[in-house]
């Protein structure tokens, strides 16, 4: 079967599709991320030990992380079942609804005990959604660009994070200059609420997009597994382990220095919260310009080879990152934000792509996403609490630092066992 027997359809609109969408549902994902670092403690967890207020919240935050391989594998087996486009609307909607419904929770003062369990039910939602939103933006790109573009094409939901989380720390860095009491009582709620307006704009977006041509041919040809996950399990055993390790450290350079610094560097009152938030934002920035560039370099130079580089980049940059956090220098900061992201981008580029390529079409959705989603959960979920854990254990920060460099050692072994027999075998469908 090739990709040749069904038309293509127009590039554009699935571009717009899988950037808007993954944005959207990122935006949503992030934004509980830097409301547990910065208000969610007090309002949900209170107690007299404000370190403990804020563990307990990043440990919700690891809840959604949790329920992402679940997402991925439901998600997943319908996606290869029935179709991507569907999968990536019931995601959208699901994302979307639970964020909404977080603007409009009772504190724990109003309603006590309920007020946590609420919040965690629903973050488990957001995990279950995102969980099938990555498989489905990569593969509506990657199965319909041309071989020659997939390095590129690829590359565009991964945009989606960094857009995502320039799009939430924005709306906090606006929020957080309210008077701190209207923050506290009403502020906070704004980022959740207008996450609806997005969504809305989101869905109207994918519901135009046809299903990708290898899906389409494969339904023809009627090839789709009985239960994919399985099918999957029992043919790529190795590509799934070697995959999921691939995406531990990134989950953990991420959320260690997008999600915990924040938390971290007002703790230590190195950095004033607006600095980390204009950090983040500026990393953001670069990230989103960056990850397009890497990944259609990478069509050239080759993804494994760019994804090594980018992995043992970061295992060094981490260490410089918090010595500038440390510095208390704004400049420094800054510039430590702006290297990192480049690095970054250079490995998350083409790890798209790299990953669906390890599987053929009648399994990829449920062996790309549960892959993807069970590295992060490893090496992002518990990012923030084991760094938090470590600097009240060391008293430093270089132990988070030598933390994410020994995540990405372990992602980098898990890259160079990767071999160009295990790509080919996987993508024929796609060439």
């Amino acid at each position: 079967m090739t990709r040749t027997d069904v038309p293509a359809p127009p590039m554009r609109r699935v571009a717009a599709s899988v950037l808007i969408g993954t944005t959207i549902e990122w935006y949503d994902f992030i934004l509980y991320g830097s409301a547990a670092a910065l208000v969610l403690g007090p309002l949900f967890f209170p107690g007299h030990d404000p370190v403990a207020s804020t563990l307990l919240a990043f440990s919700t935050f690891a809840v959604g992380f949790a329920a992402r391989p679940l997402g991925g594998i439901v998600l997943g087996h319908f996606g290869d079942r029935i179709g991507r486009k569907k999968m990536l609307v019931l995601s959208l909607s699901m994302m979307g609804i639970a964020t909404f419904l977080m603007g409009l929770l009772p504190t724990y003062a109003t309603i006590g005990v309920a007020a946590p369990i609420l919040l965690v039910l629903l973050r488990l939602i957001q995990g279950f959604g995102v969980g099938g939103e990555w498989g489905g933006a990569v593969l509506t790109a990657v199965e319909s660009a041309g071989p020659g573009k997939r390095g590129f094409f690829g590359s565009l939901p991964q945009v989606g994070v960094p857009a995502g989380l320039f799009l939430a720390t924005l709306v906090w860095f606006g929020v957080s200059q309210m008077p701190q009491q209207a923050f506290l009582s009403w502020g906070w709620r704004i980022p959740f609420l207008v996450s609806i307006v997005l969504v809305a704009v989101g869905l109207v977006v994918r519901a135009t997009l046809e299903d990708t041509p290898v899906f389409q041919e494969m339904q023809r040809t009627k090839r789709t597994a009985r239960v994919p996950l399985l099918d999957a399990v029992r043919r790529y055993p190795r590509q799934i382990v070697l995959a999921t390790g691939s995406m531990i450290s990134t989950g953990g350079y991420f959320y260690v220095v997008n999600t915990y610094a924040l938390s971290y560097a007002k703790t230590a009152k190195t950095q004033s919260g607006n600095a980390m938030l204009i950090a983040v934002l500026v990393g953001a920035v670069i990230s989103v310009a960056a990850l397009p560039v890497f990944g259609a370099l990478a069509q050239r130079r080759g993804r494994r080879t760019m994804i090594i580089v980018g992995l043992a980049a970061m295992a060094v940059w981490i260490f410089p990152t918090f010595l500038a956090i440390d510095s208390g220098s704004v400049v420094w900061l800054i510039l430590a934000y702006v290297v990192g992201s480049v690095l970054f981008a250079v490995s998350y580029g083409p790890q798209a792509t790299f990953i669906t390529e390890l599987f053929d079409a009648s399994v990829r959705f449920s062996a790309s996403s549960v892959s993807f989603q069970l590295g992060v959960l490893l090496g992002g979920a518990i990012a923030p609490l084991v760094a938090a854990a470590l600097v009240a254990g060391t008293g430093t920060s270089m132990s988070v630092a030598g933390y994410v460099a020994a995540l990405s050692l372990l992602s980098l072994a898990c890259v160079f066992a990767v071999s160009q027999k295990d790509i080919r075998r996987g993508s024929e469908d796609m060439s």
